[in-house]
């Protein structure tokens, strides 16, 4: 069934790009999500290298993980809340005015950053600016690449998303080789340029195609009106309240738990094959999602993640770790590909894409601002992992359930069974 009823005339003479059909395809459509792989190698791929910050602002600033933690997860927090703001604007036709002030934000906070000295100087800056700079580039390019594509739509995320594995290979790639030569603030700032070059690429390719919306409310409360819809967010709450735990600790776990414990540098290696491995499981999850519906992939992720971070209680070897690192990487990807792909698969006008986007990544939010912190404070109080592990598999356990749930709903709706596509 198609997403919106087809429109068959150009609503505007000066653009091809303004049919309420999305062209599932073409050459502006591809170069929208090459855009779109950009953007999240410069925030999901730099979110999810947090791990390389976390073990070395321990060591050098003397925090605790929580402590540490907080920096990531505020800048993750403010990625998914203010989305609410910046994709209200998407859809009033502001796209390229949020995006060219996202730009600046992050490239500014990730400068910043490498003269900082005080651990507020982190905060403020790796935080706080690099996360207003992430919120204004990430839904927008979300929101505008998701009217490009039906048919193909979780595919084309699916390709988009990629790009935090590119990020999550090529930032902890770069500290490795720089940061015993150069030094951290030298580090950064080649990171700094390599994000602003890398995203002015993708501010040329990105162009919107839906007309403006005009003058409409900031929140669409009718989308809680749908059960589906309203489980899927919730679900999607927990999920990111679990699944981002081996991202932000699995270079500090390596380096304290395994006998032996590995280096800083073996570590980053450990990141990076947590990070690489993504490529297969949101590919293959996209494809897959396409083909059944993103609620009948994401909910078996969710479930088989919880399992896994149970299972990570018993790694104690350096080659356990690296197996588990390797099959944990393709399940969590999955799940960072599918939420706002289901999203995007459960909103039928597509108007209204930039909206129900922000909605739910502000609901989420709280989940990215809460969950690294309350990981972190655990492993202090216990001197240990096991806390946070089993924290993160129950919470992740909800969030399968809940999409079961949402899954139940719909069958009861449309009147499918189980292979009923969602």
């Amino acid at each position: 069934m198609s997403i919106v009823e087809q429109v068959v005339r150009r609503v505007s003479p000066q653009s091809s790009f303004s049919s309420l059909t999305p062209p599932d395809g073409g050459w502006r459509a591809w170069c929208v999500c090459f855009s779109g792989h950009l953007v999240y190698m410069n925030t999901w791929g730099w979110v999810n290298s947090f791990g390389i910050f976390q073990a070395y602002y321990v060591d050098k600033l003397g925090r605790t993980a929580s402590d540490i933690s907080w920096i990531g997860s505020v800048s993750v927090f403010l990625l998914f809340f203010v989305g609410t703001l910046t994709g209200r604007l998407v859809d009033a036709g502001y796209f390229r005015y949020v995006f060219t002030t996202g730009i600046l934000l992050q490239v500014v906070g990730v400068m910043v950053t490498s003269v900082g000295s005080e651990y507020w100087h982190f905060f403020v800056a790796q935080g706080v600016l690099v996360g207003l700079g992430h919120s204004c580039i990430f839904c927008p390019v979300l929101a505008v690449l998701s009217t490009y594509f039906a048919r193909r739509r979780a595919l084309a995320m699916g390709i988009a998303a990629c790009g935090s594995a590119t990020g999550g290979m090529v930032f902890p790639s770069l500290v490795r080789q720089l940061l015993p030569k150069l030094g951290f603030a030298w580090t950064l700032r080649i990171a700094g340029l390599t994000q602003l070059l890398t995203l002015s690429v993708a501010l040329v390719f990105a162009k919107p195609r839906i007309k403006p919306r005009g003058s409409n409310p900031l929140v669409d409360w009718s989308a809680f009106k749908d059960v589906e819809f309203a489980l899927y967010v919730t679900a999607s709450f927990f999920t990111c309240w679990g699944v981002y735990l081996a991202y932000y600790f699995i270079a500090a776990y390596s380096q304290i738990a395994l006998d032996p414990p590995l280096t800083y540098t073996e570590s980053l290696d450990l990141l990076m094959i947590l990070n690489g491995v993504g490529v297969v499981g949101r590919l293959a999850s996209s494809w897959v999602a396409d083909h059944t519906g993103a609620i009948n992939v994401f909910a078996p992720h969710a479930l088989a993640a919880s399992l896994l971070l149970y299972f990570w209680m018993l790694v104690t070897d350096k080659a356990g770790l690296y197996a588990w690192a390797v099959v944990y990487g393709i399940i969590a990807a999955a799940i960072q590909s599918l939420f706002p792909t289901g999203v995007s698969l459960l909103t039928r006008d597509l108007s209204k894409i930039g909206v129900r986007m922000g909605m739910a990544f502000t609901v989420a939010s709280f989940a990215a601002l809460t969950g690294p912190p309350i990981a972190g404070a655990i492993i202090d109080v216990e001197g240990g992992y096991y806390g946070a592990q089993a924290l993160a598999g129950s919470v992740l356990a909800m969030g399968g359930g809940l999409l079961m749930m949402a899954k139940g709903k719909n069958m009861r709706r449309t009147g499918t069974g189980w292979m009923g596509k969602i």
